[in-house]
């Protein structure tokens, strides 16, 4: 007999449909309007040949063999052990670990989504366990946006997501805005997903009311289809990393002409005599006009002066999207998207000015919090040593090195276990090679997953857990104003636990598991964490008991109407009342606190610095086609990509991608050919899809392809399925944030003629008994 079951992930809510214990199919919930198709995908994953079923130690490890010539972590065999023995093992290395090289030799970061939940937040249990137990080294920052955690504090104050807050909702941008330009596009695939769960998808329907409202809008990338079609957006293919010389071409034309907002940037903004100076050429001399933008950004001097003109008359909105920071220097195209909001004169006005990360995820624009809600709770971390996220590598390869961070100096640690548990480092992290070189140098890595991914391949120890599926929690998105509940649906897969029950053994041996577990049960947690919010939010919430919320599905929280603080309107409006949370009080245009660091490559105001990697480099000779290694739209991340709806999207089993026809025509290449894509870093093999959405010069290859290389563990081996991290650079962007610059990056495509090698993303490893 079939049950329905209520499923919340970071891609939307659905009903699980469950027969004697299978899953057998997952629908869409009937009251979202835009469905992701990620949801009923998940069943051909839930028990596939991929899943990790027993504990299991890699072999060589386990008989305390030598790593020969830096290659058995990724090519070893296992051996699967039972639970107590796993058990055993993790606990004595930790104690070992720590008692011999300290709390800090222990790395925690574990960066990554994980799964939907407020209870079951896998880095949220990791760092609760391991705090408890002495302490670890943690990560700052994300991949996603260090470059933007970083700057924003600096140029509008407060939290690095607070502007999530400031910036306008879709609602507003329709009701007041005419003209929104997007740097880096708004592509509608991202708004699939939210952090911590989503009950249903609003994005579109919004996007969709600006453009009834006839709002423009002018999509500013190298990728036409970065907006949706509906929007019936202008198209301006821009040279990749050069946003930040097309926002000074327009800056410039705004000044010379006196288009610019006096007033705001005199009353509201501090430094911009300075930048000025900067931007007509009296400190370099060089004007930063528009024709020397149309120079180096591929968009003409006529169109640019006109996009200054529309921008300074027109009720407008700039929008930033986060692909623009992770590249080299991605910090200016963040601080410069400000100053130009600054400058155009709408900024603090209703619906207009500026914002970041539209249409990133159904959450930013959509609304501008929600009210606080239980999670886990936190334990403070003794050990004080963190790195920045993208760091990771250098950290393994060069312990007691020194680097800049964000006006401090950094001594990275000697890391000796990394325990690992959501999150998915050989995803996202550059330079996949590198990274294999510095996962060597550990004495071991414990890794909790699902599936056997490369990360899994490539750890000590794997304990195999739940999904999301299989367990109790609830949902609470970011910004989304419901709280979905997430009972069980299945039993766990073969010997899976949940990270806490694991967790929980492993504190009863360390000697601590009433500390961690409280003397809980998981759901009796799940319940303490609603109600403690039901009650924190009082009776203006009106939230059902927990009983009644289990059975309903759904409950809604109250609104937050503000007001946000750094409010941009209320700047405008009474600067000296109503300050922002930065050293002047102001908008930093020119930054004193960032030009007192003295870094050559992040100075006192925007600036344009050139790319390591960008098609005007000596470098385009030998690879002319810049990598835009961007989200995917069949999955978040690499989560599931061994689900129905991504292994839909493969060619041939692998990773489609995109060439412009005149450039894939130059190389003899046609639609569906499995070519390979290379530079000095490393290659891989991809499906061809060509597309004029694509402009000339760019390839666009999507992260979260599960690596799959030929050699595990030999420098420059091929990679079978498509992941891009083969070809990127682990490269900090700049000393100020030390964020990654994937997307600066230069190869070249050509058709692949050897036999295919069979893809083995999703095979097991060798295993033992």
């Amino acid at each position: 007999m079939e049950q329905r079951m209520s499923v919340a992930t970071h891609w939307g809510s659905f009903t699980a449909v469950i027969d004697s214990g299978r899953l057998v199919r997952i629908e869409p919930r009937s009251d979202d309007p835009a469905p992701s198709p990620i949801g009923p995908g998940m069943v051909r994953a839930a028990d596939d040949g991929a899943r990790v079923l027993r504990p299991a130690v890699r072999k060589g490890w386990l008989n305390g063999l030598p790593r020969a010539h830096d290659t058995a972590r990724g090519a070893d065999a296992f051996v699967e052990v039972s639970w107590d023995d796993a058990i055993t093992l993790v606990s004595d290395e930790l104690r070992r670990v720590r008692a011999q090289h300290g709390d800090s030799a222990v790395f925690g970061g574990s960066y990554g989504w994980a799964s939907a939940g407020a209870f079951h937040n896998a880095q949220g249990q990791l760092h609760r366990f391991l705090a408890l137990g002495g302490g670890y080294t943690n990560s700052r920052n994300t991949y996603s946006t260090a470059a933007l955690e970083v700057i924003l504090p600096h140029v509008i104050g407060g939290h690095p997501w607070s502007y999530q807050s400031r910036m306008p909702m879709w609602d507003e941008i329709a009701e007041n805005c005419e003209l929104v330009v997007a740097f880096g596009g708004l592509a509608l695939k991202n708004s699939q997903i939210n952090p911590g769960g989503l009950a249903r998808h609003q994005t579109q329907n919004l996007q969709r009311q600006c453009h009834a409202a006839g709002v423009r809008f002018v999509n500013i990338s190298p990728i036409r289809s970065d907006v949706a079609g509906f929007l019936d957006a202008e198209w301006l293919p821009i040279v990749p990393n050069t946003d930040t010389a097309a926002m000074l071409g327009i800056a410039h034309t705004m000044l010379v002409n006196g288009w610019h907002d006096e007033d705001f940037l005199r009353r509201c903004c501090v430094g911009f005599d300075r930048f000025a100076s900067y931007l007509v050429g009296e400190i370099d001399g060089v004007p930063k006009n528009a024709a020397w933008a149309a120079e180096i950004t591929g968009i003409s001097r006529e169109v640019l002066t006109d996009l200054a003109r529309r921008l300074a008359t027109q009720r407008s909105l700039i929008m930033v999207n986060y692909a623009v920071q992770r590249a080299d220097h991605g910090e200016q195209p963040i601080w410069m998207s400000v100053v130009l909001a600054a400058m155009a004169g709408s900024m603090g006005r209703p619906g207009c000015g500026w914002g970041a990360g539209y249409a990133t995820m159904d959450a930013t624009g959509v609304a501008p919090g929600r009210p606080s809600v239980a999670t886990i709770p936190k334990v403070p971390n003794p050990v004080a040593d963190y790195i920045p996220v993208a760091r990771i590598a250098d950290t393994l390869l060069h312990p007691g090195k020194t680097i800049d961070y964000d006006g401090q100096r950094l001594t990275l640690p000697e890391l000796r276990l990394i325990y690992w548990c959501g999150g998915n480092p050989f995803h996202h992290h550059q330079d996949l090679h590198r990274l294999t070189r510095a996962w060597q140098t550990p004495d071991t890595v414990v890794v909790h997953e699902a599936w056997w991914n490369t990360t899994a391949k490539f750890a000590d120890i794997v304990l195999p857990v739940a999904t999301s599926l299989e367990r109790d929690d609830f949902a609470a998105g970011f910004s989304d104003p419901h709280l979905v509940a997430m009972p069980k649906a299945r039993e766990p897969e073969g010997g899976s636990r949940t990270d806490h029950q694991i967790f929980a053994a492993l504190a009863s041996r360390l000697g601590y598991e009433q500390d961690f577990t409280q003397s809980r049960s998981e759901l009796e947690w799940v319940r303490h964490l609603y109600e403690q919010t039901r009650a924190e939010l009082g009776d203006e919430a009106a939230l059902p008991g927990f009983d009644d919320f289990w059975h309903r599905s759904t409950a809604e929280l109250p609104a937050l109407t503000g007001p946000f603080p750094g409010s941009f309107a209320a700047l405008r409006a009474d600067p000296r009342g109503c300050p922002l949370p930065t050293p002047s009080g102001r908008i930093e245009i020119f930054s004193e606190e960032i030009d007192s660091f003295g870094y050559d490559d992040c100075t006192g105001h925007p600036t344009w610095f050139e790319p390591q990697e960008w098609l005007h480099a000596d470098l385009s000779e030998r690879f002319p086609l810049h990598l835009i290694s961007n989200q995917p739209a069949s999955r978040l991340h690499s989560q599931y990509d061994n689900g129905g709806h991504s292994l839909s999207s493969k060619i041939h089993g692998r990773e489609p991608v995109t060439l412009n026809p005149a450039d894939a025509a130059s190389r003899g290449i046609e639609n569906g050919t499995i070519v390979r894509v290379y530079n000095d870093r490393g290659s891989c093999l991809a499906g061809a899809v060509l597309s004029h959405d694509v402009m000339p010069g760019v390839v666009q290859l999507s992260t979260g392809a599960w690596w799959d290389p030929v050699q595990p563990g030999l420098g420059g081996t091929l990679d079978r399925h498509g992941n891009p991290n083969v070809l990127t650079a682990d490269r900090p962007c700049s000393r100020l944030s030390q964020g990654p610059s994937a997307l600066s990056a230069l190869v070249d495509v050509e058709s692949y003629g050897d036999p295919l090698p069979e893809v083995l993303a999703f095979t097991p490893p060798n295993l033992e008994h």
